[in-house]
């Protein structure tokens, strides 16, 4: 005899598999933690990481690199853009435009003043956030040698 859908027999599986996915969870968890101290014995130390180019010295070129770009991805990207030459999604609502920084001929001095006091201290446009408020002086430091790296201006 057919019954219905949803009728208390039709509920036994669904009960079933609700108590294997349980009984799957509680032996998963058992097993990762019976793994657990096999798996520190066998993570490399971080002066193996090192050897292998995993990990950076902090105060590396190209650590303030890394650093920077994130900085940049996450406080210029929305108005300079992905390729840092002043086309960003929020570019087009802003007249002057946002700077072409790939091209820019401004020292590293400028930039760090630039980035930290706004445009509009700077003479330039009123739009350029100041954000000394807001980021540290290492991120600052690490953005500037970010956007020093990406300069596709010719070296002089």
């Amino acid at each position: 005899m057919r019954r219905a859908p949803g009728h208390e027999n039709d509920r036994r599986g669904e009960q079933m598999t609700i108590d294997a996915l349980r009984c799957m969870r509680a032996a998963a968890l058992t097993l990762a933690c019976a793994l657990l101290p096999l798996a520190s014995e066998a993570a490399p130390s971080a002066t193996d990481a090192s050897a292998q180019g995993a990990l950076l010295p902090r105060d590396s070129r190209d650590a303030g690199i890394f650093r920077g770009g994130l900085v940049y991805a996450n406080y210029c990207v929305t108005c300079h853009g992905f390729n840092a030459d002043g086309n960003g999604r929020a570019a087009r609502l802003y007249n002057p435009r946002p700077a072409n920084l790939r091209m820019s001929d401004k020292n590293d001095a400028y930039f760090g003043l630039i980035i930290r006091q706004g445009g509009e201290a700077m003479g330039r446009s009123q739009f350029m956030p100041p954000w000394g408020a807001e980021l540290t002086d290492e991120q600052v430091n690490d953005l500037v040698i970010y956007l020093r790296s990406i300069n596709a201006r010719p070296k002089e």
